[in-house]
């Protein structure tokens, strides 16, 4: 049976049955659990000692891999956008880079000990300049499940994060079955940009705020060095690496960070 079907069930009633299917069936006996027995995914089965224990039915081992499904064709889905994004900041003349593993610093209150968190936006661009002020970073966040971006934008922390890295964050929105975007621009939070792809184009709702210019801390300089930018997205300088277009400062000395520099 298609996890469709079971339209009131979650991500965590799935993740909870991949649970049980992989353990003894040890009872939790909580809410989750009781929604499972009600709909047949989950059965009580006495042990040897006459414990009742919790095994997965042939139902909910239909639902499991519907939900297997759904999460593939949804992991193919966001693959692709985020392909089109990098694609599109290319064309744009910037450098694109796709799952990068940032550290980035998180706003403290006065007087409060520095805050980080390791972060992995789905695309992270900057212009192809040599000039730190000029690179203008910016992340986007691309999203094709409602549930997914809700529960995104919750997390502040995260959203500011991104801030942090870029002078501008977007996010880029897909949409439903029906045609219309999985949700609407007033939903995101302001300091964010809003992209939707629909009709195979990518189109701008709502533009991300202006930042002041972001100077790339050391940290960020060293995983761009690292990392390969998304293939052609530097045009007819794709031999060159992060490290050949960063500041002057950066190649001479990497014992500091990266020094606003003028044309």
């Amino acid at each position: 049976m298609e996890a469709s079907n079971f339209p009131t069930l979650k991500r965590i009633h799935a993740r909870r049955l991949r649970e049980l299917y992989r353990s003894a069936g040890w009872p939790y006996q909580d809410v989750i659990e009781i929604e499972l027995l009600a709909a047949g995914l989950l059965e009580r089965v006495p042990d040897a000692k006459g414990v009742d224990c919790m095994r997965v039915t042939n139902a909910g081992i239909q639902y499991l891999a519907g939900a297997a499904q759904g999460n593939r064709e949804a992991l193919a889905a966001h693959n692709t956008l985020v392909d089109i994004v990098a694609t599109a900041m290319m064309r744009d003349g910037r450098i694109a880079w796709k799952g990068l593993a940032l550290r980035a610093e998180l706003p403290n209150q006065e007087g409060a000990s520095s805050r980080w968190r390791m972060c992995i936006p789905d695309v992270f661009s900057i212009r192809n300049s040599s000039v730190q002020a000029y690179l203008e970073p910016i992340v986007h966040e691309i999203k094709v499940s409602r549930a997914d971006l809700l529960g995104d934008i919750k997390n502040k922390d995260k959203r500011d994060a991104y801030l942090n890295l870029g002078g501008q964050c977007w996010y880029v929105l897909s949409c439903n079955a029906k045609g219309t975007s999985i949700a609407d621009a007033d939903e995101i939070p302001v300091e964010c940009g809003v992209m939707v792809y629909s009709n195979e184009r990518l189109q701008v709702v709502r533009v991300a705020p202006k930042r002041p210019s972001v100077q790339l801390a050391f940290s960020v300089w060293m995983a761009l060095a690292k990392a390969t930018p998304v293939p052609g997205a530097m045009g007819a300088d794709a031999h060159l690496s992060a490290a050949d277009t960063a500041p002057a400062q950066f190649r001479a000395d990497h014992s500091t960070e990266p020094k606003l520099t003028h044309a």
